[in-house]
């Protein structure tokens, strides 16, 4: 069965939008069919500034005519809106099946408020449930994140695509997908895997989602830490 079009959850997320504001804008289906909704709510008037998180992003957000701005230029952002992979009981989350995860996460961390959209089929008991963990390295680190992530537990693969070439994010780095189970301490893993050289970052956004917007269906819930 294929998952409910993100329609519902986008329209939700527009309460957190006001006039004159900055937004961060995600990666990924969900935060996709916002940018969607926001477009329509620009045409409509309403006066806002984006910061993509990837290329792909920005492609939609100029095709919708949404101002854009850099980060460096915003310094600071009201709200980001994005996706996740994974959302557990205490609205941590895991990120970057898209391969946008260090940008997804600056962004995140330049902003006053961090909205997270998902369908209900993305809630887990624990972090670690669909057993991958994105880790972005650069292309000379590989081998040294490679033999840290197995001492770790975490054994890696590098991402490729369906030709089987090396995934290369919007920052010209790989993407190594950690296997893993129960994530117990994600903070203290997410500390672990950056102390390596090489890695730019994981998939692990812990306390930095304010509130997330969950699909089931037709059926939009808001869940606020």
């Amino acid at each position: 069965m294929s998952e409910p079009a993100p329609e519902a959850s986008a329209q939700a997320a527009l309460k957190f939008v006001a006039d004159g504001q900055t937004l961060g804008l995600g990666t990924g289906r969900a935060a996709e069919a916002f940018v969607r909704a926001l477009g329509a709510r620009v045409a409509d008037g309403l006066q806002v500034r984006g910061v993509p998180t990837s290329e792909r992003t920005e492609a939609l957000a100029r095709e919708l005519g949404i101002p854009l701005t850099t980060l460096a230029e915003a310094g600071r952002l009201d709200v980001t809106f994005d996706g996740a992979d994974e959302v557990d009981p205490a609205l941590d989350v895991i990120k970057g099946y898209g391969a946008a995860l260090v940008r997804e996460k600056i962004v995140a961390a330049s902003s006053d408020q961090l909205v997270i959209l998902v369908g209900a089929e993305k809630l887990v008991p624990h972090l670690g449930a669909r057993g991958r963990l994105p880790v972005e390295v650069i292309p000379f680190a590989e081998t040294l994140a490679h033999a840290r992530l197995a001492e770790l537990g975490c054994p890696a693969e590098r991402r490729s695509d369906p030709s089987g070439a090396p995934v290369i994010t919007d920052n010209g780095n790989l993407v190594l997908d950690a296997r893993v189970s129960k994530i117990a301490e994600p903070g203290d893993l997410d500390r672990r895997i950056l102390s390596v050289p090489g890695v730019l970052g994981t998939g692990l956004f812990v306390g930095m989602a304010d509130a997330v917007v969950i699909q089931d269906g037709e059926d939009v819930e808001v869940r606020q830490r």
